[in-house]
């Protein structure tokens, strides 16, 4: 992997730069949807790609569940199973198997966890992580970590912290003895306690990453917490490696991350809000539910501006209408516009930045 940056605002720490991958190149800052189970929720992949994107995710504690580890290395990886050429990061499931704390059991060697779908029992190290996510191919992998719930006394957050540490440093022994070209980045954890963040940083440093990520945030705190929190905890990280900030998908949340100097951005929520009948629009990028009664007879679409294929085939009153009938097409063309608006306005920060203007 290779990161390189190619412009820098003169307001803010806001750049714009190219991320190398075994899968393409990468222009940064980008919005990364989501394919947690190998599949953006209702996208096909060509539809993705033109709609721009360049990278996405998928979820190793689902992916390890079903179809399964062997089952993926023998296909040949995500890449060839889902049918995506772009570039792929999938994260290591901590959240998953953390969110089910009444499933699982910390060690220091790893946690134990029961299966969401049959109960059977499984143990992810940060080795077996890595091993999963190689099993993948992925073009950038996640250590396992805790990602501690939100709010948390700073005695549990700097504990979990200790251990997340441990892991990370496990995992990077693990990645640099079968790396394949791979990249594997940081996380840096500490809760809304901002000295355990600057802990955080100070350990993982030491280390020589791919790249850093910023997690633990998005988790319940609100919108000005979590806005200290990236503001400061990526002030500390090295420049010259690719930032990322995990989980966030709001225009307003984007639009302050980059100006902090983020450059990757991931979230379910496009297609989350789509299931429930809600789509952004505007140069605010306000978030709208189309099920109001004022959109039945609307022939406009979603957004005058937007170039997607939701906007170029159906109104407002069409796309209710499915969506109030329970048609598949409605979520799926919500979306399709809401994956296309984030990437899009993503975009126009990276072109912003370039002609100087953010």
């Amino acid at each position: 992997m290779r990161f390189v940056i190619t412009h820098r605002s003169t307001r803010s720490r806001a750049r714009v730069g190219q991320l190398t991958t075994r899968h393409g190149v990468v222009d940064t800052p980008v919005f990364m949807p989501v394919g947690t189970q190998a599949t953006v929720k209702g996208i096909w992949p060509h539809q993705l790609h033109r709609m721009g994107a360049q990278i996405i995710l998928a979820n190793t504690y689902h992916l390890w569940l079903r179809p399964g580890v062997p089952f993926l290395a023998e296909w040949g990886g995500v890449h060839s199973f889902m049918n995506w050429s772009g570039a792929l990061l999938t994260d290591s499931g901590g959240f998953q198997v953390f969110s089910l704390s009444d499933r699982c059991r910390i060690e220091d060697e790893g946690v134990v966890f029961r299966s969401h779908l049959d109960g059977s029992s499984h143990r992810f190290t940060p080795e077996t992580v890595v091993d999963a996510q190689l099993a993948f191919g992925s073009d950038i992998m996640m250590p396992l970590d805790i990602c501690t719930p939100y709010p948390a006394t700073p005695e549990r957050v700097a504990a979990d912290l200790a251990r997340t540490h441990a892991w990370e440093y496990r995992a990077h022994d693990h990645w640099q003895r079968h790396t394949r070209g791979e990249g594997l980045f940081a996380i840096v954890q500490g809760g809304t306690y901002l000295p355990l963040r600057e802990q955080s940083v100070a350990a993982l440093t030491q280390r020589e990453w791919s790249g850093y990520a910023i997690g633990g945030v998005s988790v319940g705190e609100s919108r000005g917490l979590i806005d200290e929190v990236i503001e400061v905890t990526a002030a500390w990280l090295p420049e010259d490696k690719p930032l990322y900030v995990m989980g966030l998908g709001l225009p307003h949340n984007l639009s302050h991350a980059i100006a902090c100097g983020v450059d990757m951005f991931d979230c379910v929520l496009p297609t989350r809000l789509a299931r429930h009948g809600q789509f952004f629009s505007g140069a605010a990028g306000d978030r709208l539910s189309i099920r109001r009664a004022v959109f039945k007879a609307d022939d406009r679409p979603l957004d005058e501006a937007c170039t997607c294929e939701t906007c170029a085939h159906f109104s407002r009153g069409y796309l209710r209408h499915l969506v109030m009938a329970g048609e598949l097409l409605g979520s799926m063309a919500l979306s399709v516009h809401n994956c296309h608006f984030l990437i899009d306005w993503v975009a126009g920060i990276r072109r912003a930045i370039q002609d100087g203007r953010f």
